[in-house]
């Protein structure tokens, strides 16, 4: 019996974190034929050109080698680390797994949640900034919210740069 496609969402940012969570998720848990989901998540006050048409819903699913153009990446607001998208590209090829990438705007833990149910994922991964008590206290803590809030298993990746918390 054939394994059945998953829709793996990974919270990105490009953080050290969030680029240690996409390292994970690669090495450890994506398959052949899986699907990644880059997920993104801008501030309410973000200038995007598309963002009145898709403020509710987020982008639609960009496909990879769309998103790693720089007028598409411009258009959406983002600035992704292109070593990071050229090493994933690689791996999409390599283990043949399709990624697209999604943009959402608003709260980042609300958004992140949302786009769980709405895109269907099966699992979800994202980085860990490692805030202290008190900077979580005040902040708040996205990965935390998203644990205790999505409706999927949720992995937690540490950045290995993590400074002590």
């Amino acid at each position: 019996m054939a394994a059945e496609k998953r829709t793996i969402g990974l919270g990105m940012d490009y953080s050290p974190s969030s680029k240690a969570a996409a390292r994970w998720a690669v090495d450890n848990l994506v398959k052949a034929g899986d699907r990644i989901i880059l997920i993104h998540v801008l501030p309410k006050g973000a200038d995007a050109s598309h963002k009145e048409l898709w403020k509710s819903t987020g982008s639609p699913l960009v496909p990879m080698l769309e998103f790693m153009e720089m007028n598409v990446q411009v258009g959406y607001g983002i600035n992704p680390d292109k070593e990071e998208l050229e090493i994933l590209q690689a791996e999409s090829k390599s283990k043949k797994v399709e990624i697209l990438a999604k943009v959402y705007w608003g709260d980042a833990r609300e958004k992140l949640c949302e786009a769980v149910d709405d895109l269907k994922v099966d699992t979800f991964v994202l980085g860990c900034r490692g805030l202290g008590p008190l900077k979580r206290a005040l902040l708040g803590s996205v990965s935390n919210y998203v644990v205790n809030n999505a409706t999927c298993p949720v992995t937690v990746v540490r950045s290995p740069t993590r400074p002590n918390a």
